[in-house]
């Protein structure tokens, strides 16, 4: 579904009146995310995982520089980003609940989402049960949601296109177990048959249960690709020593050092 090879992502920028530098901030990132996975990437704030999302979607700025491979389903998402991908076979739920236009009712804007996506006659109702919202939601303003209510609006719009590939960004930040565990449960029962999810998250714990791979990002550097399953014990069976200490730094693991 989702390759990356040896991806480095920097930008261009200006010291002074002339001088032009390059800053780097992802390096060398390499793995593969396949049909029915659910992959989490994991790492701390400004370890790049949103500039990944961004990349993967084709949404960098113009002073940004990519190297290396990025293909999707045997297409080269490099350079010249192919037209019909973005919204329709990979698909961002984004982090920020301000992405929803405020003067706008939910169901409108579901049926702009399911327009761009290239279905005109999208039911923004099926669209909300989908996502475990009630019907009436359809005709009210986003001032009107609660937290967990808009992160599963924004969920029902990127999944108006049927996506082959969806990137959700953060999409439990702030939000109660409930609501977090609804939206997880809902990412996992889209990555089946030829669909697959990447998942950004700094939440560990609590993506676990549900993803197949977790990728360990560090300020844009690759530390680690680990099953899910080897998360357990005193994390012995982890590849990478980074992993192991996230692992045992966990509130059910008392924040312990097996070391």
């Amino acid at each position: 579904m989702l390759t990356l090879s040896n991806l480095s992502l920097s930008f261009h920028r200006y010291g002074g009146l002339i001088r032009r530098e390059q800053v780097e901030r992802l390096s060398a990132l390499s793995f593969t995310v396949a049909p029915g996975e659910l992959v989490a990437v994991v790492g701390t704030s400004g370890a790049g995982k949103s500039l990944l999302a961004h990349a993967i979607l084709g949404l960098l700025p113009p002073n940004a520089n990519l190297k290396g491979e990025m293909m999707f389903k045997g297409a080269s998402l490099m350079n010249d980003y192919p037209k019909g991908l973005r919204g329709k076979q990979i698909a961002l739920m984004p982090q920020d609940i301000g992405h929803l236009d405020p003067l706008a009712k939910v169901g409108a804007q579901i049926r702009w989402s399911g327009r761009r996506a290239g279905n005109d006659k999208v039911d923004p109702v099926a669209q909300l049960l989908d996502v475990g919202l009630s019907p009436e939601v359809a005709d009210r303003f986003p001032s009107e949601l609660s937290g967990g209510m808009a992160r599963r609006v924004l969920m029902a719009l990127s999944l108006v296109g049927s996506p082959n590939l969806l990137v959700a960004d953060e999409p439990t930040v702030g939000l109660d177990p409930d609501n977090r565990d609804r939206i997880l449960k809902r990412l996992r029962d889209q990555a089946s048959g030829e669909r697959s999810v990447l998942l950004i998250t700094h939440d560990l714990s609590a993506v676990l249960p549900l993803v197949d791979r977790v990728v360990i990002l560090d300020q844009g550097r690759l530390l680690g690709i680990e099953r899910a399953d080897d998360f357990s014990g005193s994390g012995i069976d982890l590849q990478s020593e980074h992993a192991r200490a996230l692992w045992q730094a966990l509130p059910q693991n008392e924040f312990y050092s097996y070391a």
